[in-house]
């Protein structure tokens, strides 16, 4: 048996009640993640959408996490283009080595059941 340990989360981003708000630099701003400025922009790592009842909708990787989060709502051919609504929380793990990321991705998708994560869902039948 091997044993993989969930990566510490470095930011967890919360949707903002009030996406009116301004104070800070917004991820499109109709989704009210008000603190995505505070990824690093040249780092890379994991990254899983939830909503709000704390339900894995989706994990991802990236060499350059705060672009590929912010595609993710803006761009047409992402996995929850249909469900962004449903985002309440980003969570974001720093994971410099390329292997390691696969490999988280791929026992997070499993072992939480993401739902929106079609490949490497090795739980579905």
């Amino acid at each position: 048996m091997i044993k993989i340990d969930m990566p510490q989360a470095d930011f967890i981003l919360i949707r903002k009640r009030n996406p009116e708000d301004t104070s800070e630099a917004a991820i499109a701003k109709e989704y009210g993640f008000t603190d995505y400025h505070k990824i690093p922009r040249d780092k890379a790592g994991i990254f899983m959408f939830y909503d709000v009842s704390d339900n894995l909708l989706f994990v991802g990787k990236a060499r350059k996490l705060r672009m590929r989060i912010r595609k993710h709502f803006e761009d047409n051919v992402s996995d929850i283009k249909n469900h962004r609504d449903d985002v309440h929380k980003i969570v974001v793990c720093v994971v410099d080595n390329p292997m390691e990321r696969e490999i988280y991705e791929t026992y997070i998708i499993n072992m939480l059941q993401s739902k929106y994560n079609t490949e490497k869902a090795f739980f579905r039948s």
